[in-house]
């Protein structure tokens, strides 16, 4: 069973997920020297990111990457490696070491042999990795009408990234796979509204590809959610 955390406010929820995260990477410093941690795009955790950036870490030793990120510049709004830059690589955090999965190559495609080098490189297991979650039930870029959803979904695939057509979504995308997000101490989802829990509840029943996170069992899951 996956634990659920509900808050009254997004505020809150934030506020009480900085601190997990943050105990969660100074933890793994004390212990291994470093820590890592993966992060989703979108709305949802641009306060969170704020709230993290002001956190008094040891920031040189932590390894940030992104889950998944768009075939665009890092100058695009639609850019992941933008928010992240913009909104937790800053303050105190400013010195974190950033993982990029976007590189020069036009096609996702070509660029997933060096996107795999790059995550080669980070510390594992992650601290944690925050997943976030559309409506349609994707998460990371694990989209329903994905041709290679399966190839994605296998937790005994080696490659730690993948490419991928969304069908439903603009662009194309560079995502870790399962079996790099399995690769973490925790895993957390952060949703808000009640129409994402509804969608979190019937996951299992519509074969939605967050179904494949929640039904695991080789990774603690919990879910961070507000209305």
């Amino acid at each position: 069973m996956n634990k659920w955390h509900i808050f009254d406010s997004a505020a809150e929820l934030d506020a009480a997920l900085q601190a997990n995260l943050s105990a969660a990477l100074e933890r793994d410093i004390s212990e291994r020297g470093r820590a890592s941690l993966a992060v989703s795009g979108g709305s949802t955790p641009r306060g969170l990111f704020q709230q993290l950036s002001q956190t008094p870490l040891d920031w040189t030793k932590v390894d940030i990457t992104l889950v998944d990120e768009r075939w665009v510049d890092a100058e695009s709004p639609d850019s992941n490696e933008r928010l992240v830059r913009e909104t937790l690589l800053c303050n105190k955090a400013e010195t974190a070491n950033f993982i990029g999965l976007k590189s020069a190559p036009e096609n996702a495609d070509d660029g997933v042999v060096e996107a795999i080098a790059r995550v080669t490189g980070i510390s594992l297991p992650f601290s944690t990795v925050v997943l976030g979650m559309g409506g349609d039930g994707h998460t990371a870029s694990w989209f329903p009408q994905a041709v290679n959803l399966q190839e994605l979904l296998d937790p005994e695939a080696q490659n730690p990234v993948a490419a991928t057509e969304p069908v439903t979504a603009p662009h194309q995308r560079i995502t870790l796979t399962m079996h790099a997000v399995l690769n973490a101490r925790n895993i957390i989802i952060h949703i808000t509204g009640n129409e994402k829990r509804e969608v979190i509840n019937s996951a299992a029943a519509r074969g939605y590809p967050i179904a494949a996170v929640l039904n695991q069992t080789t990774t603690p899951v919990s879910i961070w959610w507000t209305p």
